[in-house]
């Protein structure tokens, strides 16, 4: 099971157990209950289980019956969140790339702060026409999306405005140092990727940290998300982009991002770095 289907299914767990909480302290087994709501008593052990994913309909008609019709309004909460949380690559790209792109763009800026973590390629936020190019060739050959590259670069591109509007938008990013290094496009487009963070390394709203390597880390940098607000992270895996909500969640990633940026370099420092590695790319 992928990272992202593994978060769905514990959420619908979760959420599962606190119906069969709400069930038991009212003293009604399962099969009372689902003749009381006309089920099948299956119904409820797979809803019980988070091996079906309830309605809306079903929890407001569960906690009804169960005498505390008050329970259902957190509860839509948390599956309001479960709906949100997966959406496969393959059914986001059938509009193709730059639809997603032009997504990510209204989530960035109905955010005052975003945090960013990349340990394998530069942020999009980041990414100079060339290099942008090369990640949309590679996700549509693993997908099998759409290739709509130009379009899709554009879209990137104009995502990036929003470093350099005015207003109280502020921009924390990390990425490791291993990013520089990896082949992930030509010599010269990599070496020109480097020379851009140079630049953004500069830019008023933007803090960009580098992760060197061969330094001694408090936390494992697993994967890469971003945090808005401190009210929502996404992650983009292979398949999929999952985006959370739950604030004991929220927390967790804000935490592992606090860590990481601990053992950055900033300024002056990442700015070496950097060209050292530029360097390696001649």
């Amino acid at each position: 099971m992928s990272t992202a289907r593994q978060g769905v299914h514990e959420a619908r767990e979760e959420l599962g157990g606190r119906l069969r909480a709400i069930r038991t302290a009212a003293g009604i087994d399962g099969r009372t209950l689902a003749k009381r709501l006309g089920w099948a008593p299956s119904k409820i052990s797979k809803i019980q289980l988070g091996r079906q994913a309830p309605t809306a309909g079903d929890i407001t008609a569960w906690t009804a019956a169960c005498g505390v019709p008050e329970a259902a309004a957190e509860l839509h909460l948390l599956l309001r969140d479960l709906d949100s949380r997966y959406a496969e690559w393959r059914r986001q790209l059938r509009e193709g790339h730059a639809a997603v792109q032009r997504s990510w763009a209204e989530t960035e800026a109905a955010a005052k702060t975003v945090r960013a973590f990349e340990p394998c390629w530069v942020p999009g936020l980041l990414q100079t026409a060339d290099y942008a190019a090369a990640r949309f060739r590679e996700h549509a050959r693993l997908n099998g999306s759409r290739p709509d590259t130009d379009a899709a670069v554009a879209a990137r591109l104009a995502r990036q405005e929003v470093l350099y509007s005015p207003g109280r938008k502020r921009w924390h990013i990390l990425l490791t140092e291993a990013a520089l290094l990896y082949g992930l496009a030509p010599a010269p487009v990599m070496r020109a990727q480097i020379d851009r963070l140079v630049s953004a390394s500069t830019l008023p709203a933007v803090r960009l940290g580098i992760v060197p390597m061969r330094t001694r880390l408090p936390v494992s940098p697993v994967h890469g998300f971003w945090v808005f607000d401190d009210h929502q992270v996404i992650v983009e895996v292979v398949s999929a982009e999952l985006r959370l909500a739950l604030p004991e969640e929220v927390a967790q990633y804000r935490k592992v991002f606090d860590l990481l940026a601990q053992s950055a370099l900033y300024d002056a420092e990442a700015r070496q770095l950097l060209m050292a590695a530029a360097d390696g790319w001649i």
